[in-house]
C-alpha cells in the first residue's frame, strides 16, 4: 500500500451553531486562496439562500486549501439533526475529522451523532474547542465531557489519542494551550498534516464513489466523489454502476478539483484527489464510476431511516392557480422524484390518490426546507400536518425516540415541565450552572416533539434553546391529547375588512390583516374555545343616514399574529393541510365547507 502525502482529506463535524463554517472561513481566508483586495465577505461556505438566512449549514460542501505545499480537501458539513443524511454521504471522503465543541454548552446531542459516524470510520480525530472567548466559556469542564464521550463511543484504544486545540473561530485564532492567545490558524493546519492520514493507494483500474452531484447549464450534471483507486483524465471511457448492478458507459467530458471557492480542470485525477466528473447523462448519490476494465461497484452508502412523515398534494383551494408557476401533479411529482437524486434522506411515494404524495424525512425542519425551497422555485401545493412514522417490530407497534436537550432560565423549569409532560417526555438528567441557568434532558417520542418548538419559544419569551438527536425506536404507548383550541374559520369568500376583524377578534387572536383575501374554510385566527367557529371576516358595517365626525375614521385592531411556515407546519391538526405559494402560506381545513365538516363529524361520532 503507497501514501500521498501531498493530499489530507478531513471533514469538519459539530453540533449546530458552535462555529464549523467560521472555523472554515478563517482556514479560507489565512491560506491565501482569495487575492489581498478580494471581498468574500463571512460564511463564505454558505452560498445557498436558505444557509444565508437561517444561519445554519444545510448541505455538506468541499472545499481546499494548500499548506506548506500539502493540499488539504476540507468537507464541511450541517450540524442541525434534521441534515444528519448530508454527514452520512460525505463523511465517507475523509481520513481525518475536526470535532468541534462549543467551550460553554460542550458535547450536545448531534455532537455525539456525528462522532459516533466518524468512529464507525475510523476517522483520525481533532477536537477543537471553540469559542474560548466567550464569558461563560468552561474549557476544563468541556473538556472532561468531551474525554468521556470518546470513552463511550471509542472502538479501539487509538481513538483515545486525540490532540486538543482551542479557537476562536471568529477571530481566526488557533492556540495549543487555552491559557495562550493564538495568533492565527498555524497550529491547525500544522496539527492536521501531522495527525492525519496521508490518503491510501489502491492499486487497479479507477474507481470512484459519488457523494455529491451538482448541475451546470453548460456542462451538464457534477459528480463528485473521492477517487479510491487509479487514475482519471479527460476523454477517458468509464461506466456508472447503479443501484441495480446496471453499468452504463459515458465519456469523461472534464475533470475538475477544488481550490478555494473556484473548481477548476485538471489534466490527471488520482487516488485520494476528490474531483469532479463531467459527462455522464444520468448518475445518483451512491453509484460508483469505475473503468470498464474493472467494473466493480463500491459499498452504496447507508443512511439512517427518516422519523417524520407528511403528504405533498396539488393545491385544491378556490384559489389555486392564481399564484404558483407549476401547480399540476406531473410538475409536483417530477420535482419531487428529482430531489431523491441529492437528498438521501428523504423517501417519496406514490399514494392511492393520484394528486397526493407521501414524503418522509428526518424531522420537521428538514421537510420545511425542501416545502420552502419549492416554494421559491414557484411551485404550489399543499402539505399536511407532519407525522411520526412509527413500525412494527416483532409484532410491536413501535415509535421513534429522541433525546431532547433544553437550555434555559431555571424560571420557566415548571412551564417547561408541565408541557413536556402532556407529550409523554421522561426527564432523564437536570443541571444548574448557579447563575440561573438550566439544562434539562428528555427522552421524548417523536410525535411529541412536533409542534413543540413554537410553544417552548413563546413559553419562554424566546430565552431558551432545543436540540434533539434520534434515539432509537421503542413501543408505541398511546395518542397524544391534543394541546391546541379551536380555530377561526372563514365563513365567505371575499376580502377581510377592519369591520369584520374587529368582531372575530372578540373571538380569539387573527392570523389575517385587513386587506386579505380569504375563502370559505380558511382558517384565519385562533379560537379561545376548543371548537371551531365559522366567521365572517368579510363583514362590513351597515351604512345608515347616521355620521359620526370620529367613530369610523379608524378601527384599532389588535395585531395579528404572523404565521411562518414552520409555525404553520407547526400548528395545523389532522382535519387542516397548510396551502404554500410562492406569495403566501395559508391555513385550511381539508373540508372547505361548514356542511361538510359537520357531516364529517356526524360520521365519526356514529362510528
Amino acid at each position: 500500500m503507497h501514501y500521498r502525502n501531498d493530499i489530507r482529506n478531513i471533514a469538519i463535524i459539530a453540533h449546530v451553531d458552535h462555529g464549523k463554517t467560521t472555523l472554515v472561513d478563517a482556514l479560507l481566508k489565512q491560506s491565501h486562496v482569495f487575492r489581498d483586495n478580494q471581498n468574500v465577505g463571512e460564511l463564505v461556505m454558505d452560498q445557498n439562500v436558505l444557509e444565508r438566512e437561517r444561519g445554519i449549514t444545510i448541505m455538506a460542501k468541499n472545499t481546499a486549501v494548500v499548506y506548506r505545499g500539502v493540499k488539504i480537501n476540507i468537507i464541511d458539513t450541517p450540524g442541525h439533526a434534521d441534515f444528519s443524511g448530508e454527514v452520512e454521504r460525505v463523511i465517507n471522503m475523509a481520513d481525518g475529522c475536526l470535532l468541534l465543541v462549543d467551550s460553554a454548552e460542550g458535547p450536545m446531542p448531534q455532537t455525539r451523532y456525528v462522532l459516533a459516524q466518524a468512529m464507525k470510520r475510523n476517522l483520525v480525530p481533532i477536537v477543537v474547542i471553540n469559542k474560548i472567548d466567550r464569558k461563560d466559556a468552561r474549557i476544563a469542564d468541556v473538556l472532561r465531557l468531551t474525554q468521556d464521550l470518546f470513552l463511550d463511543l471509542a472502538t479501539s484504544s487509538e481513538q483515545l489519542d486525540f490532540p486538543v486545540l482551542y479557537a476562536c473561530g471568529r477571530e481566526g485564532t488557533v492556540s495549543t494551550d487555552p491559557g495562550t492567545p493564538g495568533r492565527d490558524v498555524a497550529p491547525l493546519f500544522d496539527c492536521i498534516l501531522q495527525r492525519v492520514p496521508p490518503p491510501a493507494i489502491q492499486e487497479g483500474a479507477f474507481q470512484m464513489m459519488v457523494s455529491n452531484l451538482d448541475y451546470d447549464s453548460h456542462k451538464g450534471r457534477i459528480a463528485i466523489g473521492r477517487v479510491w483507486r487509479g487514475k482519471i483524465t479527460p476523454r477517458e471511457t468509464l461506466v456508472c454502476i447503479a443501484a441495480d448492478d446496471s453499468a452504463t458507459p459515458f465519456e469523461v467530458a472534464e475533470v475538475l478539483t477544488h481550490l478555494g471557492l473556484t473548481r477548476y480542470g485538471v489534466p490527471l485525477g488520482e487516488a485520494g484527489d476528490i474531483v469532479a466528473i463531467t459527462g455522464m447523462k444520468e448518475v445518483t448519490i451512491g453509484d460508483t464510476l469505475a473503468s470498464p476494465e474493472q467494473p466493480e461497484a463500491l459499498p452504496r452508502i447507508e443512511v439512517g431511516e427518516p422519523t417524520v412523515e407528511m403528504t405533498f398534494g396539488v393545491n385544491t383551494s378556490p384559489f389555486a392557480g392564481r399564484e404558483g408557476e407549476f401547480c399540476t401533479t406531473r410538475q409536483l411529482r417530477k420535482r419531487l422524484y428529482k430531489e431523491l437524486e441529492t437528498n438521501l434522506s428523504l423517501r417519496v411515494q406514490d399514494t392511492n390518490s393520484a394528486d397526493t404524495f407521501l414524503v418522509k424525512g428526518r424531522g420537521e425542519l428538514h421537510l420545511a426546507v425542501l416545502i420552502e425551497t419549492m416554494r421559491r422555485e414557484g411551485y404550489e401545493f399543499e402539505v399536511s400536518k407532519p407525522e411520526a412514522i412509527t413500525k412494527v417490530i416483532d409484532g410491536t407497534l413501535m415509535e421513534p425516540v429522541e433525546e431532547l436537550l433544553i437550555d434555559t432560565r431555571e424560571e420557566f423549569y415548571g412551564v417547561i415541565s408541565e408541557m413536556l409532560s402532556k407529550r409523554q417526555a421522561e426527564l432523564v438528567d437536570m443541571h444548574s450552572d448557579g447563575n440561573g441557568n438550566v439544562r434539562l434532558q428528555y427522552h421524548i417520542p417523536t410525535k411529541g416533539l412536533i409542534g413543540f418548538r413554537s410553544a417552548f419559544l413563546t413559553s419562554t419569551r424566546g430565552q431558551g434553546v432545543l436540540n434533539s438527536v434520534f434515539l432509537g425506536y421503542r413501543p408505541w404507548r398511546r395518542e397524544l391529547a391534543s394541546t391546541r383550541s379551536g380555530v377561526l374559520v372563514a365563513s365567505d369568500e371575499g376580502t377581510a375588512v377592519a369591520y369584520g376583524l374587529e368582531n372575530t377578534q372578540g373571538r380569539g387572536q387573527t392570523f389575517i390583516e385587513p386587506g386579505t383575501a380569504v375563502y370559505e374554510g380558511m382558517i384565519v385566527g385562533l379560537n379561545t374555545r376548543l371548537q371551531d367557529i365559522a366567521v365572517n371576516v368579510c363583514k362590513e358595517k351597515k351604512k345608515t343616514n347616521m355620521r359620526s365626525s370620529t367613530s369610523d375614521i379608524a378601527v384599532r385592531l389588535e395585531p395579528p399574529i404572523i404565521m411562518s411556515l414552520e409555525r404553520s407546519l407547526d400548528f395545523v391538526a389532522r382535519d387542516e393541510l397548510v396551502e404554500v405559494t410562492p406569495q403566501n402560506v395559508r391555513l385550511r381545513k381539508k373540508l372547505l365547507t361548514q356542511q361538510q365538516r359537520l357531516r364529517a363529524l356526524a360520521r365519526s361520532t356514529q362510528e
